[in-house]
């Protein structure tokens, strides 16, 4: 019998698991579902919508979720309720009945120290946050943990990744229209300007998705917008999906420079996939930008792309600089946690319920190469070369273990 390859890699065999035909009738392996609250974590969002926990409930399933956790996104208990889920009052009834942890935000110290061995935990991993020791711990529990950053289709599409992207693109014009308003310490500038009075410019580092939606939504308002990146292809492509309404350049230094000194707003967007954004913009940039402008680093949960970036909170989104404005919100999307709900559960549903019908994770990482790809430790291992250059560990490949039954 031929023996197909994984990704290119060859494997004997005698590594293959055996496959099993399922009786006529046999029901796939019946999860138990765990969603607890992300209050602790600034983050307004919920993992599952109530229309996607019936959905799995529908399909056999068991849902658990913390008492309260949809209220920032204005989904009430009885919702979650009324769609068959089980809604108990701690996160340690959460984690204690449940085979699979459905979060937004990575799990904190406290959060790790309820994780029971040999979990699958599927969350946002925010790489520029991410330490070592959450990575040790949950190598230590065996939990295979499946990141929304490394989660790709066979086109290489990051499904979840993608859906915060276009939400965060858009709100990051949003909210930089309002840190312009004078009674915000902005320049005191509209975007679209009015007749006789030019536009404001907005500078968007990174032609990626985000960099995309940010610029659909700037020209929505009328500013001039400037998009710099150092993919010339990529730089072609959003011109031909913005109909030429857009400023291309090079995002070499003598760009860069010389746009982020005339902007009134700078978006970063620059990102690298499944490692840190690069630093685009230095602080002696910054320092030529005129006061009251505003930047918006949309990828400070990678690491930031302004030098002068860092992370700020909901309750103090915004911090001056050499006299500008900085709004770095880890999660934008948590600002609208009702619309990043309903697209974070669009796309990770059908992940968790391919789990389901593969009958266990083992399973469903062997025959779902997004999940497989998603992965970032497996049992007691970290699969993930970036972050294994990133802390200085090793990392073991992850078809190989799958295969090998480790």
């Amino acid at each position: 019998m031929e023996i197909p390859a994984i990704q290119g890699l060859k494997v004997e065999p005698a590594l293959l698991p055996l496959e099993k035909p399922a009786g006529l009738g046999e029901r796939t392996q019946r999860l138990r579902i765990g969603v607890p609250s992300e209050s602790g974590n600034d983050e307004r969002r919920v993992a599952l919508a109530p229309y996607a926990a019936a959905l799995l409930v529908a399909n056999g399933h068991q849902v658990r979720i913390e008492a309260g956790a949809g209220a920032e996104a204005q989904f009430a208990d009885a919702a979650y309720a009324d769609a068959g889920c089980d809604v108990v009052d701690s996160p340690g009834e959460v984690y204690a009945e449940c085979d699979l942890i459905a979060k937004v935000f990575p799990p904190r110290a406290d959060e790790l120290d309820l994780m029971r061995e040999r979990q699958v935990l599927i969350s946002a991993l925010h790489l520029g946050g991410l330490q070592a020791e959450t990575l040790r711990r949950l190598m230590e529990l065996r939990v295979t943990g499946i990141g929304f950053e490394f989660i790709a289709d066979a086109d290489g599409t990051l499904p979840i990744v993608r859906m915060m992207h276009e939400i965060s693109g858009s709100m990051a014009v949003q909210t930089a229209a309002r840190l312009l308003e004078s009674s915000e310490g902005g320049r005191g500038v509209m975007l679209g300007g009015i007749s006789g009075v030019p536009p404001a410019t907005v500078v968007i580092l990174g032609a990626g998705v985000i960099g995309e939606w940010a610029a659909r939504t700037a020209i929505g308002f009328g500013a001039h917008t400037i998009v710099l990146d150092t993919d010339l292809t990529a730089l072609r492509a959003i011109e031909h999906v913005l109909d030429r309404r857009v400023t291309t350049a090079m995002a070499n230094p003598t760009y860069v420079e010389s746009a982020v000194k005339n902007a009134d707003v700078v978006i970063g967007a620059a990102m690298a996939v499944g490692q840190r954004s690069p630093v685009v913009v230095t602080e002696e940039m910054v320092a030529t930008m005129r006061p009251g402008s505003v930047v918006v680093d949309l990828v400070i949960d990678q690491g930031g792309c302004v030098e002068t970036s860092r992370p700020t909170t909901p309750d103090e989104p915004t911090f001056v600089a050499h006299g500008v404005v900085h709004h770095c919100l880890p999660n934008l999307p948590s600002s609208v946690a009702r619309t990043g709900t309903y697209a974070l559960s669009n796309a990770l549903t059908p992940y968790v319920l391919e789990i389901g019908e593969a009958g266990s994770i083992n399973d469903a990482l062997w025959s779902n190469v997004s999940l497989r790809t998603g992965a970032y430790v497996y049992r007691r291992h970290l699969t993930k070369k970036s972050l294994a250059a990133m802390f200085g560990m090793p990392h073991r490949d992850i078809e190989l273990l799958i295969a090998s039954g480790i």
